[in-house]
């Protein structure tokens, strides 16, 4: 048996994105296989290919020899002169084919159309933008380095491997986009510091200096981002913006802390969504706050609910979290067997959580709302009938005006921030 929380959640049905659940990213693991079983079956075929120019080379090469030796009279010899005539007209047609013949077209055909027939979703860019913001809801949820998760390191265990020089840029970048320049100078520093170790570098270092430094800008570092704009118009002279920002950032100065030693970097998260309870919602995320307060914590305990006809049979346990506001905890109320049907029924019905426009009152996608969802009515299947039943016995709430049956699939960072659930009437 499993434990399962009930809640409430206002959302419809919309576009699907696969950053937006894990289950989505599962099947993309066995199209991975497919794209390098289409890339090795490519490599076979295109070195055939060049296996047979290799040929027609040797045999052009052989052929030049023996006339060479026999000097210009070789063309006199009218069989010879054919031969000459054949080589560089049909025969060179042939390579001309064999070198236009490059099969790439078709093999990225066949990975298409099996995506199509497996109706396995691929990323976009949208996909990859939300993975990177994912990382840096994770990052500062629980306070991770930047260096270390750029390592493949959480909490002092290596769980993953590196990522390279342009892998970490990529995240600075989505920072970026999304004006957030708090992460984006952290990630592009380590960015930095990654290429400095590849050979070759796996982005140019001109790429990086263009975003740490309007980063630094943006954070109160004006000194610092004219000193890496210098670099950047000194490393790449035809740089269309570099030269423009030196005098842009030199101006902003206007002549005053120009000499000396750099200030220290200013780099304070900003928030924009105003969310109060921010701080709270992470501290509990870290375990830094005890869900329980301990003027509560003798008064709390566990019972078996029996006040209801079924549950004198199966009664329910009960775990009391705290009084104020009441909290509990229904515990072993849904079988495995009955969660294997659910997420059977749930999975093609996956669509991304939508929130309501507290002014427009349409239905829209939210960035403090990464998920999928699919709505289960109660005639769908007799399991889903029978946990509705058994919610209304243990709860106590009429499941014939409630919602209908929820299930959610949280994808890469995946969250709801904190919200009010109900809805409100301008």
């Amino acid at each position: 048996m499993r434990t399962v929380a009930i809640v409430c959640l206002l959302a419809a049905l919309a576009d699907a994105d696969l950053f937006t659940a894990i289950a989505d990213l599962q099947h993309m693991l066995g199209a991975e296989k497919d794209v390098t079983t289409v890339i090795d079956q490519y490599i076979a075929a295109e070195r055939a290919r060049l296996d047979d120019l290799r040929r027609y080379a040797h045999e052009y090469v052989h052929r030049n020899a023996h006339a060479e030796a026999v000097g210009p009279e070789f063309v006199t010899n009218p069989i010879n002169a054919y031969l000459l005539i054949k080589r560089l007209t049909s025969e060179w047609k042939k390579v001309e084919n064999i070198m236009l013949n490059n099969k790439a077209t078709t093999f990225l055909k066949n990975i298409t159309d099996n995506r199509v027939r497996s109706e396995v979703k691929f990323p976009g860019e949208e996909d990859l933008s939300g993975a990177a913001i994912a990382l840096l809801r994770l990052q500062d949820t629980y306070k991770l380095d930047t260096l270390d998760l750029s390592n493949g390191i959480i909490g002092g265990e290596k769980v993953s491997n590196k990522l390279s020089g342009h892998d970490t840029f990529e995240v600075g970048r989505a920072a970026y986009n999304q004006k957030d320049y708090y992460h984006c100078l952290m990630w592009m520093q380590v960015a930095l510091n990654k290429i400095e170790n590849e050979s070759p570098p796996t982005v140019e270092e001109s790429e990086i200096l263009e975003y740490l430094a309007y980063s630094l800008y943006q954070q109160g570092n004006v000194r610092r981002a004219l000193s890496l704009t210098k670099r950047l118009a000194k490393i790449a002279p035809n740089h269309p913006r570099a030269k423009g920002n030196v005098k842009w950032y030199e101006d902003m100065l206007q002549g005053k802390d120009m000499v000396g030693d750099l200030p220290p970097i200013v780099n304070k998260r900003v928030e924009f969504d105003g969310i109060v309870e921010r701080d709270a919602y992470e501290a509990l995320c870290r375990g830094e706050i005890p869900p329980v307060e301990e003027k509560w914590k003798n008064k709390l305990r566990c019972y078996l609910k029996r006040d209801k006809p079924f549950l004198k049979i199966a009664p329910i346990k009960v775990e009391i979290l705290r009084f104020d506001p009441l909290a509990v905890l229904f515990k072993n109320v849904i079988s495995d067997s009955e969660i294997e049907v659910i997420k059977e029924l749930a999975s093609p019905k996956l669509k991304r959580a939508t929130v309501q426009n507290s002014k427009t009152g349409e239905l829209e996608h939210a960035t403090y709302r990464i998920s999928k969802s699919a709505w289960l009515k109660g005639d769908l299947d007799p399991v889903i009938d029978r946990v509705n039943r058994r919610i209304e016995d243990f709860t106590g709430l009429n499941q014939a005006t409630s919602e209908e049956l929820q299930v959610a699939n949280y994808g890469l960072g995946g969250h709801y921030d904190p919200h009010f659930d109900f809805a409100r009437v301008n």
